[in-house]
């Protein structure tokens, strides 16, 4: 299930008319990582991990929305960032990328 939510992340990424070239490829290649980062996450955290990949797919749907809804953005931002707090000490890698991916989409929506 998670490498088919992040397999739709990258589609939508891919395919989208909505973001430009330098956001897209710095997108896949966040999210390239984040695939990484919680495969390993999910032998031990699998809820977590599902509950971070769908609210990455989330809040890419959102970011890349042709008419953007900046309060759904946010909202769904938040719940992402939420979904990696408490692991800082014990997944540090996992939480820098989520709170990149967070950084860029928000930008995005601006």
């Amino acid at each position: 299930m998670l490498e088919e939510t992040i397999s739709k992340i990258e589609a939508k990424l891919q395919t989208t008319g909505a973001i430009k070239e330098e956001q897209r490829s710095e997108l896949l290649e966040l999210v390239s990582t984040l695939k990484n980062e919680v495969a390993a996450f999910s032998e031990t955290h699998d809820e977590q991990a599902k509950s971070i990949a769908g609210f990455a797919e989330i809040s890419t749907h959102e970011a890349t929305r042709q008419e953007k809804n900046p309060e759904l953005l946010k909202v769904s931002l938040q719940g992402l960032s939420s979904s990696v707090e408490g692991f800082e000490k014990s997944h540090p890698k996992l939480v820098a990328i989520v709170n990149r991916i967070c950084t860029t989409l928000s930008n995005m929506g601006v």
